[in-house]
């Protein structure tokens, strides 16, 4: 399908990292992209996809979320905009948006995901919510267990918005659960210091 196919991209990943500032100030919501981003590179190079684009889906895919977050149902409306500006795909573009099917925004609701690369995407940034809650009662990501993850994952009330579904959208990816999880913890540790989880 041609949304598995390698992209050029129009930026370099620190001139993205540029563009995603320009619209999102809040320092929550950009730990959330560099989580994300971390995640995706994870899954890249497990998969044998290409590490860079992953990364970029990662980093950008909330570009939009820092001037539609007043109004959730925007979300995912200036996006294409704003990435085709920049030079980005139609293709990349359709990847970016399709984290968003399922929810009320952007006439979504009713859409499904069918690729690789757009479940990745959607169980990647969606997991990150999970453990940055779970890291910040603990004190710490450092040390943190798959068991103990996976018990806040069955507890519903745990991270309530946090959509257990679509975290299980990864064994589209060939990976169960446990997997998944264990990736997405080494690979926001690593970047723990940028994302308050020191």
């Amino acid at each position: 399908m041609n949304s598995e196919k390698n992209h050029s991209l129009p930026l370099k990943r620190d001139a993205a990292w540029e563009l995603v500032k320009e619209y999102n100030k809040d320092k929550p919501d950009l730990n959330h992209y560099l989580e994300s981003e971390a995640i995706m590179l994870a899954l890249a190079k497990r998969l044998g996809k290409d590490e860079e684009t992953w990364g970029m889906l990662g980093l950008i895919h909330d570009i939009d979320w820092g001037i539609t977050k007043n109004n959730p149902k925007d979300h995912l409306t200036k996006a294409p905009e704003i990435l085709r500006k920049a030079g980005f795909s139609e293709d990349f573009i359709k990847i970016i948006v399709s984290h968003g099917y399922g929810y009320e925004c952007a006439g979504l609701k009713n859409k499904k995901r069918t690729t690789k690369t757009e479940h990745a995407l959607a169980c990647a940034e969606t997991v990150t919510g999970l453990i940055h809650a779970y890291a910040l009662i603990r004190g710490s990501i450092d040390g943190m267990k798959v068991k103990g993850l996976k018990k806040k994952f069955k507890e519903k009330s745990f991270a309530a918005a946090v959509n257990r579904e679509i975290i299980k959208e990864c064994e589209e990816l060939g990976l169960e659960l446990s997997e998944f999880l264990q990736l997405s913890i080494d690979a926001i540790t690593k970047i723990a210091d940028k994302v308050d989880l020191m």
